[in-house]
Parts: structure tokens; sequence; C-alpha cells
């Protein structure tokens, strides 16, 4: 049975954003429906040209990337190639920004706001990161 999984990231941290990246690509990779929704301090990291590392919250951030952990943005990308996840913008956090469609990452669908995010996630699980 599939289930619906909705991962709201608003941290632009690399453990909360790699938790997030792994829970979307193995729930897509295994068939559920997956929609991530990415606003504040996430959503820079999805921005064309973006290549500042996200910052780590103590030592096992570090550690993810001494071990040769996937990214974060590569497992997001994954999901959304290998599984159908949707990749959203949230359009308010596009507008504060300035950001263009043009300018984020071509795996990121179109800006959506929270009411229609929230809306279509009714009946599903909502995680927060």
């Amino acid at each position: 049975m599939t289930q619906k999984i909705h991962i709201v990231c608003v941290s632009g941290t690399r453990e909360k954003l790699q938790m997030a990246a792994m829970i979307a690509s193995v729930a897509a990779a295994t068939g559920d429906e997956v929609t991530v929704f990415f606003s504040m301090n996430a959503l820079q990291y999805f921005i064309k040209g973006h290549s500042e590392d996200a910052p780590t919250e103590g030592e096992f951030g570090t550690l993810l990337a001494d071990k040769g952990v996937p990214p974060f943005k590569q497992l997001f990308i994954q999901a959304a190639e290998l599984g159908d996840a949707k990749l959203l913008p949230c359009s308010m956090a596009v507008d504060v920004l300035k950001i263009e469609k043009e300018e984020l990452d071509p795996e990121l669908g179109p800006p959506t706001g929270l009411t229609r995010f929230l809306s279509d996630a009714e009946g599903g699980q909502l995680l927060t990161f």
C-alpha cells in the first residue's frame, strides 16, 4: 500500500536537509507518493549556481561529508528522477528572495503556495525539517 508523504523543508542545516532527503528518496524509490516543499532557509540550495555548503549543526554533519554520504541535493534529485517525487518551491519564499522560476534548479516544479501544499497534503503524513 502506498503512502502520501509530504515534507516541509525550512531549515538550511545539513543534518535536517540530509534527513529530509533520505526520507524522500527512500519513500519515492519504494513507490510512495512524495512531495517536498522548500521554503525559507532551505530554498537557497536549489537556486542554480548556488555552491555554498549547508552549515552543520554538530559533529554528525561534518561526518556526513567526510564519510562520503551522498549529499542531500543529490538524494532529492534522485527522488524526483527515480521515484517521481514532486519538489516544490514555496511561492512566498520565491517572492521574498526575488527569484525567477528560471533561476531555480530544473528539478523543482512550479512555485506553490502553502495553502495549496497543505490542501494537497490532507490525509497523508506531514514531516517538517
